[in-house]
C-alpha cells in the first residue's frame, strides 16, 4: 500500500494537524519524520482541543500505530510528560508508539547553549529560536557526536558515551558562556527512566515501516514547520535546522521514495510566520492585529504573536515544486470572512525585475505584486460542502487553484474536525 505525506507549504502552521487527524481516520500507522517538541499541532475534536508536540496527533484514533522517526530529534523528558498527559485523557499512547533507535537525543545543554547564543547574537542575526536546543542538537547530529536513543537501551554503552558527551559540551558551557556545568547522574537516571518506560518500543522503524507497507499497511507521514523554514529551501538563516520537505520525509522516516502516493500541501488562505526573517506579503500594525486576533494566531508551543499577511502564490508554488506536492489543502478560509477585499501575493519583483521563483537570496528585498479580489462578507464557519460557500468565497478558491495549478482537495472552514470540505 502507498504512503502519504503532509507538509506545511508555509512557515508551519498551516493547521497540519488537523488535516493529519482528518485522514487518520484511513490510516494504519503514522509517522513524524522531523523537527522537535518545538512543533505544536493542534486538534479539536467535538469542541475539545487537544495539543501535540511529540507523539504524532493519530494518537486519538484507537486502532492507529504511531512512530516517531529517525530524523526527529527527541527530548525524552518533554515525551514522558506528554504522554503520561496523553494517558489522562485515555489515549493508550504507550502501547501504539515506538521510536526510532537512530532519533537524536535533546539534553538539558543542548537548551543552554541554545539560550546563550540568542542572547549573544548581535542585532539582526537572532533567528528567533524557541530554545529548545533543537538546533543545536542537530548540529551535534552532524558533528557525530550525538547520544541516540538506541543508546540508552545498554546501561554500560549510555554511561560511556553520556560521560564523553559531557565533558566536550560542559567545556563549551565554561568556557564560552560562562556557566556551571551539567552533572552527569541527573541526565544518566532520566534517559534510564526513558529506557524503562519504552522497553520493547525503541526499535528500528525504518525497517519496521518498510515491512508494513510491505504487509500492505497504510501510512501516513507527518512533518513539523513548513517549506518556507527548510534548512536547505527556506529563507536562510532563519528557518528551522531539518528538512520538512519531501526529501526530509524520505530521510526522516527511512522509507523508500516509490512507497509516496498523494503528497498533500497544506496553506492558510492567508499567511502567518513565527520568529525572524522575510516575510513578504507581511501586515503591519492594525491590519496584523486584526488578522491575529481573527485568526487566533498565537503559537500552541511558546504562545509568541504570530506574524500575519495576505496569501502569497509564489511562496506555494515553491513548495510544490521542492515537494512533488500533488494536492493542495487551503485552512482558516473563514478567517477572511470580514474583508471587503482580498489581496493576493501573485509574485516579486527584485531590483525592478519580475521573478519566475521564490528567491534563495534577497527575500528581504522583494516587493509583493498583488491582485484584488472581492470578499464575501459572510461567515462560513462549518461549512462543510463547497457549492454552499458565498459565489465570492468560491471564487476565491478557484482563483487560487488556477493559478496554482494543483487541485485543491481539502478545505478547512473551522477548528473542528467536523468543519471540513472534501472535494
Amino acid at each position: 500500500m502507498p504512503a502519504d505525506l503532509v507538509i506545511g507549504a508555509q512557515w508551519g502552521d498551516e493547521g497540519k494537524a488537523k488535516v493529519i487527524d482528518y485522514l487518520s481516520k484511513e490510516i494504519d500507522i503514522i509517522a513524524r519524520y522531523q523537527g522537535g517538541a518545538n512543533a505544536g499541532h493542534t486538534v479539536v475534536v467535538h469542541g475539545k482541543k487537544y495539543i501535540f508536540h511529540l507523539v504524532p496527533s493519530g494518537v486519538i484514533y484507537p486502532n492507529t500505530i504511531c512512530v516517531i522517526g529517525n530524523g526527529v530529534v527527541l527530548d525524552t523528558d518533554y515525551l514522558m510528560k506528554e504522554c503520561d498527559d496523553l494517558c489522562k485523557e485515555d489515549f493508550d499512547v504507550y502501547n501504539k508508539l515506538y521510536i526510532s533507535d537512530s532519533c537524536h537525543i535533546i539534553l538539558p545543554l543542548h537548551g543552554i547553549i541554545d539560550a546563550h547564543r540568542e542572547k549573544n547574537s548581535s542585532p539582526g542575526t537572532k533567528i528567533g529560536t524557541t530554545g529548545k536546543g533543537i538546533g543545536i542538537c542537530y548540529a551535534d547530529k552532524m558533528m557525530r557526536i550525538g547520544i541516540r536513543t538506541g543508546d540508552v537501551l545498554d546501561e554500560e554503552t549510555l554511561r560511556d558515551k553520556l560521560k564523553l558527551f559531557l565533558a566536550r559540551k560542559n567545556e563549551e558551557l565554561v568556557k564560552l558562556y560562562g556557566v556551571e556545568p551539567v552533572g552527569f547522574e541527573p541526565i544518566f537516571e532520566s534517559l534510564k527512566k526513558f529506557a524503562d518506560k519504552f522497553k520493547g518500543k525503541i526499535i528500528n522503524t525504518s525497517y519496521y515501516l518498510n515491512e508494513e507497507l510491505r504487509k500492505g499497511k497504510r501510512v501516513l507521514l507527518e512533518g513539523a514547520q513548513g517549506v518556507g523554514l527548510d534548512i536547505d529551501f527556506g529563507t536562510y538563516p532563519f528557518v528551522t535546522s531539518s528538512n520538512p520537505t519531501t526529501g526530509g520525509a524520505l530521510t526522516g522516516s527511512g522509507i523508500g521514495f516509490q512507497h509516496l502516493s498523494k503528497i498533500y500541501g497544506i496553506s492558510k488562505a492567508y499567511a502567518t510566520r513565527v520568529g525572524e526573517g522575510p516575510f513578504p506579503t507581511e501586515l503591519f500594525g492594525e491590519d496584523a492585529d486584526n488578522m491575529r486576533k481573527l485568526g487566533h494566531e498565537y503559537g500552541s508551543t511558546t504562545g509568541r504573536p504570530r506574524r500575519c499577511g495576505w496569501f502569497d502564490l509564489e511562496m506555494i508554488k515553491h513548495s510544490i515544486r521542492i515537494c512533488g506536492i500533488n494536492q493542495l489543502v487551503i485552512t482558516k478560509i473563514d478567517v477572511l470572512s470580514t474583508y471587503p477585499t482580498i489581496p493576493v501575493g501573485i509574485g516579486y519583483e527584485l531590483n525592478g525585475k519580475r521573478l519566475d521563483y521564490m528567491p534563495s537570496c534577497g527575500m528581504d528585498k522583494v516587493k509583493v505584486i498583488y491582485e484584488n479580489l472581492p470578499g464575501w462578507n459572510t461567515d462560513i464557519t462549518g461549512i462543510n460542502r463547497f457549492e454552499d460557500l458565498p459565489a465570492n468565497c468560491q471564487s476565491y478558491l478557484k482563483y487560487l487553484n488556477e493559478k496554482i495549478g494543483v487541485p485543491i482537495s481539502i478545505i478547512s472552514t473551522g477548528p473542528d474536525r467536523k468543519d471540513t470540505i472534501v472535494m
